[in-house]
């Protein structure tokens, strides 16, 4: 089953086309990758997924269903980390915006209260849960974000940058808790700059480039992929690929005095 279902997505920003005929679908239980450069489209696409966004054209279902048939039904399977974490409630204490988040999907308070002891540990910003989120550090502020959207264990988790601001410890400590989410059933959508970790992580992938999918493959199955057809050279890593789907031949240029 697809738990993610995109046909032909059009939105524009006045004259400019930020998704085209977009057609993208993610499998239930896996975690998939969706990477672009800057201005791609990745961004506008999962504005469109949590309802922010209203598309031109298109089908966008979720769970089977299209999510203006049943918004707030599907929105409670969700979590969705959006890189701008400016958009926590900053006058909150870590703990309170927890608890707002908690009774927001209709969990019981104690079972929030034990949710938030065991998240304020994971994420170790115990120190912090009764500082005003507008104090923390940008990392901190990342944590508490990733707290919020994995609070009431959503079914499928979508993760715009979320190593962007982590220590390295969290760095790992996070993509183990990615692992388990998956052994758990849960589907997660990551994008990220950090190609390196996109390949680590994922069962799938794909490129965006100027509102369309230019690539799409296994992500075992990366370095097999035939990059002269004459020799039969093959990718040697994610980056490979990405710089070869994304870059114009005039942009592959250098700079002059280091030539």
């Amino acid at each position: 089953m697809n738990i993610l279902e995109i046909v032909s997505l059009t939105k524009k920003y006045g004259n400019i086309t930020a998704l085209d005929n977009f057609d993208f679908q993610i499998c239930d239980g896996i975690i998939s990758g969706l990477i672009g450069p800057n201005g791609a489209g990745k961004s506008t696409t999962i504005n469109c997924i949590a309802d922010l966004l209203e598309y031109d054209s298109g089908i966008l279902k979720i769970f089977g269903k299209e999510l203006k048939n049943d918004p707030i039904g599907i929105k409670k399977k969700l979590g969705i980390l959006f890189e701008n974490t400016d958009d926590l409630f900053l006058y909150l204490k870590g703990e309170e915006h927890l608890h707002f988040v908690g009774e927001i999907y209709g969990l019981e308070s104690n079972i929030i209260s034990a949710r938030i002891d065991e998240l304020f540990n994971f994420f170790e910003i115990e120190s912090h849960r009764r500082m005003l989120i507008e104090s923390y550090s940008k990392g901190m502020k990342k944590k508490i974000a990733l707290a919020s959207i994995i609070l009431h264990d959503p079914e499928f988790i979508i993760l715009d940058e979320p190593f962007e601001g982590l220590d390295v410890l969290t760095i790992i400590k996070v993509k183990r808790l990615l692992q388990q989410l998956k052994a758990k059933g849960k589907t997660i959508l990551i994008t990220s700059h950090i190609l390196s970790y996109i390949e680590d992580l994922t069962d799938k992938v794909a490129i965006i480039n100027k509102g369309k999918i230019v690539f799409q493959s296994e992500t075992k199955d990366i370095r097999n992929k035939i990059k002269n057809e004459v020799t039969k050279e093959t990718y040697q890593s994610l980056e490979d690929i990405f710089i070869d789907f994304t870059t114009e031949e005039e942009q592959k240029t250098e700079l002059s005095w280091l030539k």
